[in-house]
């Protein structure tokens, strides 16, 4: 191929909160596919805290990507050349891919082939579609299990999966409520999003807040921040409650290992129980998923913010407002559209 293959290097391992200049950009050749891969036109690159993981040398469910190496991510993808059965030139596919115009990656690493569907925005399919609504469908629905009438509490409930999380227990019937940081996403989440209630976890004293918030406590904790509150949230549990452990991003530019929640014992106090996932534990049910998730958005029961940007120069600046948390919904890159 004639094309040039830019690429954002991880350039060192980030100490705290990542920096601009623990990213480096770079340009060479197209690789081709071995055996069994296919090579990706990249579409859209998915920002998650989860990058901020795998760039670290902490053990976790995926290798840290390693220096000099393109930094991982999900990816929108258009196949543009295969060696995998199964896997035709020109199908649209999520991945989990780099940050690069184009990738050769192994077909285990495609997470399932995209059909577009009427109405919905093709970049949708990498959020609301893609690893935001399977992360909130199977957290919530599979891990959280919550029953009509019960209270379902969120944190990081203005981002790109806790306002999904918070829109399903909605639908199913439960009594949401969404933790954020500021009154304008406490507005966004109990107007357009439907929440019950919502509070700005920046501007009270959250142990006191919580029991006007949840006055019956709470039954389902879908946490994707960790730390203190959590830990606030472990005292307000009801009997059999579910602690969904999503992310911790509150520690995960911890440079030293923060301490555990030292409520921890009213899990055994209600006999509640506390439970991490990654949608990899149900990759056999992405369909069932989507399909859900596609007709509650056309019903007009879930709705979804989607912030692009264009370039992939881009990508290194937009991923560090994760952590300056002025951001609603889904994060992405987007470079380039796909081949007719």
């Amino acid at each position: 191929m004639k094309h040039l293959n830019r690429q954002i290097l991880l350039s060192k391992r980030p100490v705290g909160v990542p920096r601009a200049d623990d990213f480096e950009a770079s340009e060479g050749p197209v690789a081709s596919p071995g055996p069994g891969e296919v090579l990706l036109k990249n579409l859209y690159l998915s920002i998650d805290p989860a990058i901020r993981g795998w760039m670290s040398e902490a053990k976790s469910y995926l290798p840290p990507i390693q220096i000099g190496a393109p930094i991982r991510s999900g990816t929108l993808s258009q196949i543009v050349e295969s060696n995998a059965d199964g896997w035709p030139v020109g199908q649209i596919v999520q991945a989990l891919g780099t940050w690069e115009s184009f990738s050769v990656v192994p077909a285990g690493q495609l997470h399932g082939k995209v059909e577009r569907i009427e109405g919905i925005p093709l970049q949708s399919m990498l959020s609301v579609l893609g690893g935001n609504g399977l992360t909130a469908y199977f957290g919530l629905l599979e891990v959280g299990r919550p029953k009509e009438g019960e209270t379902v509490l969120v944190s990081a409930a203005a981002g790109g999966v806790g306002s999904i999380a918070g829109q399903i227990a909605r639908i199913k019937g439960c009594r949401a409520v969404g933790l954020t940081g500021s009154d304008e996403k406490c507005a966004w989440l109990t107007g357009e999003l439907g929440y019950h209630s919502a509070l700005n976890y920046k501007k009270t004293d959250l142990r006191f807040a919580l029991k006007k918030l949840c006055p019956n406590g709470v039954d389902v904790f879908f946490d994707s921040v960790g730390g203190e509150i959590l830990n606030t949230v472990l005292t307000r549990l009801n009997r059999r409650a579910r602690v969904v452990l999503c992310g911790a991003i509150s520690q995960i530019n911890a440079t030293e290992p923060p301490p555990g929640p030292s409520n921890y014992l009213q899990l055994l106090a209600k006999s509640a129980r506390m439970e991490g996932f990654t949608t990899l534990d149900f990759a056999r049910r992405y369909e069932e998923a989507r399909i859900a998730l596609a007709h509650w958005i056309r019903e007009g029961k879930l709705h979804y913010r989607d912030e692009v940007v264009e370039g992939i120069d881009q990508a290194p600046s937009l991923f560090l407002r994760l952590f300056r948390g002025d951001h609603r919904g889904k994060l992405m890159v987007k470079l380039a559209d796909p081949e007719v």
